[in-house]
């Protein structure tokens, strides 16, 4: 999936790097920075980044009349100026020459990136975001949490999953997210697959040596365990603004159809000897 191509305006190197370090951490790619406002034109025509970041104070001109001169190139530039100021009347200067948002320093990650997510009009740039910010979160934390409880290898692959509804035989976890971006986690596989794993997970040499119920069980905790280690990925990056699991919702049978509607869902896929384990998380759309 593509990133989201970035540029970030700011005379201090230290502000440049710490900026460029947590936006390279999620699906913005910083292309360029600049440290004046003529490097920053210049930089601007060659790359042509979705997103600017602009620091007030620059050495050869203030951020207002630096993003006039990109605006002069770009009519349909996004900029979002980072400044230790944030009055009124800076605000109502930047907004008449087209600035698109104002953050104040120091900023917040989650406040930088949900500015960020809000100006990617595209739905192309929301999923990108998504998907590689939050969606692959739970990707590791799939893959790793698999093998610290089963000691199964397995091979994970992701995916946008436009679909509705979710059709599953044999059992469904489904687990809350709280927090931001709210939505839910879905774990399941099916039957053959949940007896075989709960068996590793008790360590039965047989699976006629667990009970359904046990099963079941066994298939909760370790649901619970992995979003809850994906949620954890997550807040390790974003640490203002924390997700939260709710407690699991287990549902076991043949042809359970499960709705997500308003949902932006990505569909994670783990391959093991055992059997195929997935994962749907959908993120509410529209936050």
């Amino acid at each position: 999936m593509e990133k989201v191509k970035i540029m970030i305006v700011d005379d201090s190197r230290v502000s440049r790097v710490m900026l460029a370090n947590e936006l390279n951490r999620t699906n913005f790619e910083v292309v360029a920075q600049a440290k004046n406002a003529a490097e920053a034109v210049e930089l601007y025509e060659k790359h042509h980044p979705a997103l600017v970041t602009m620091d007030m104070n620059l050495p050869d001109a203030d951020g207002l009349e630096c993003s006039r001169r990109i605006y002069e190139i770009d009519p349909a530039a996004k900029i979002v100026m980072i400044s230790a100021m944030k009055d009124a009347s800076l605000m109502a200067r930047g907004r008449e020459i087209g600035i698109s948002a104002f953050l104040q320093k120091p900023v917040n990650t989650n406040d930088l990136i949900d500015t960020l997510m809000a100006l990617c009009q595209t739905e192309v740039g929301k999923v990108a975001v998504l998907r590689e910010s939050y969606a692959k979160a739970f990707v590791k934390a799939l893959q790793q949490g698999i093998f610290s409880i089963t000691g199964l290898h397995s091979e994970v692959t992701l995916e946008l999953d436009n679909r509705r509804f979710l059709d599953v035989s044999g059992v469904a976890v489904i687990i809350g997210l709280t927090g931001y971006p709210q939505g839910r986690a879905i774990f399941y596989l099916d039957a053959e697959t949940m007896h075989k794993v709960s068996a590793i997970m008790l360590g039965e040499d047989s699976v006629d040596n667990v009970s359904e119920d046990e099963a079941i069980d066994g298939v909760e905790e370790a649901a619970n365990i992995i979003v809850g280690r994906g949620v954890s990925n997550i807040n390790n990056i974003f640490k203002d603004k924390e997700m939260r699991i709710t407690p699991p919702g287990t549902i076991s049978g043949t042809n359970i159809r499960i709705a997500s509607p308003k949902l932006t869902t990505f569909k994670i896929q783990a391959a093991t000897r055992a059997g195929n384990i997935y994962m749907n998380i959908g993120f509410a759309e529209g936050e």
